[in-house]
């Protein structure tokens, strides 16, 4: 089994939002010495206790102290941007980094909606357009747009020798309708969705529309996990992302994750306590051989080809340790 990280960049309550993406860093380096297939990193625009707002800039810094694992984003935000941008960068970042770059496609906003209006006046009306700006996106990545003049052509310099892939990532039969009619690659968002995942990456099998014969339905299911020597550390670690979870929604957790000190004083209501268990269910927790097994049973359920790995914890030690103690139990 294909197991892959996807990286919020979180800032816990003891860090700066620096060392929170040399974390980033220190966390890719990791994840490609253990043998994971990819490393994708979030974009979010002034969310507190989050870290990266440019994931092109992660990527570049990244990529020149890995070496072969794939990078990506996780994903670009495009009805923020003009496509041709997006794949002049990501281009560029495969041309530095041949047959290592991924480029995920999302369709949320990342941010509040003072920041959506910060960064594009338009962002709505590029939502409803997406499937047109795909279909650009991919012209450019393909090296085949055509200007309405047709004796000229406009390329996203520099062409790679191998292009970037692009995945679109999502939660809804929405994504994934469009990214099988698209014929590209899709990550469904378990770790970020209420609804039944099952019956949407299904839906993206059987509308899947190959762009050649080569292509096939490929699917990412990405998943939160948290991994230690026993089950009871694992769900105290977890219990850190579990109360940030609580306070984000209630306009709180500017300071990161809390510490587990801190997690286990935060006062909780009998509704966010309810909350907060009904989040627990959906993680992957455990020890390593208990983790295992709900992976593998995710994995059959969903028919997927890979897993990627969502996991916040307070520590940088922790959170490093679970990708480590998977490693060590499904990828050796």
């Amino acid at each position: 089994m294909r197991l892959s990280v996807i990286d919020q960049s979180p800032i816990a309550s003891n860090k700066t939002a620096r060392e929170a993406l040399m974390d980033s860093l220190k966390l890719a380096q990791e994840a490609e010495r253990l043998g994971y297939t990819r490393y994708w990193i979030a974009e979010h625009h002034d969310l507190p206790g989050l870290a990266c707002s440019a994931p092109e800039v992660m990527l570049g810094f990244i990529g020149g102290r890995t070496s072969t694992i794939r990078i990506g984003s996780g994903a670009v935000l495009l009805p923020h941007y003009k496509p041709y941008k997006v794949a002049e960068i990501y281009n560029m970042l495969a041309t530095l980094f041949p047959d290592r770059i991924d480029i995920g496609i999302g369709r949320a906003p990342g941010g509040s909606a003072e920041a959506t209006e910060a960064l594009s006046s338009n962002f709505l009306q590029n939502v409803w357009k997406l499937p047109e700006l795909v279909d650009e996106l991919l012209t450019f990545i393909n090296d085949d747009f055509q200007a309405e003049n047709e004796h000229s052509k406009l390329s996203a310099s520099p062409i790679p020798k191998i292009q970037p892939m692009p995945w679109i990532l999502g939660t809804s039969e929405k994504s994934a309708v469009l990214a099988a009619e698209k014929g590209i690659a899709y990550n469904f968002g378990h770790f970020m969705s209420d609804k039944e995942g099952k019956t949407i990456v299904q839906k993206y099998i059987e509308y899947f529309q190959p762009a050649t014969e080569e292509h096939e339905p490929t699917v990412i299911i990405t998943a939160n996990a948290i991994c230690a020597s026993t089950k009871e550390q694992a769900e105290e670690n977890a219990l850190c992302s579990l109360i940030w979870e609580i306070q984000k929604e209630k306009g709180d957790g500017k300071n990161g994750i809390p510490s587990i000190q801190e997690a286990v004083k935060y006062p909780l209501s009998v509704k966010e306590k309810e909350t907060v268990e009904i989040k627990k269910k959906k993680m992957i927790l455990g020890s390593p051989k208990e983790v295992k097994e709900k992976i593998v049973a995710f994995q059959e359920q969903y028919k997927a080809h890979e897993i990627m790995i969502n996991t916040n914890t307070f520590s940088t030690d922790d959170r490093i340790q679970s990708y480590k103690l998977i490693a060590k139990e499904m990828l050796t």
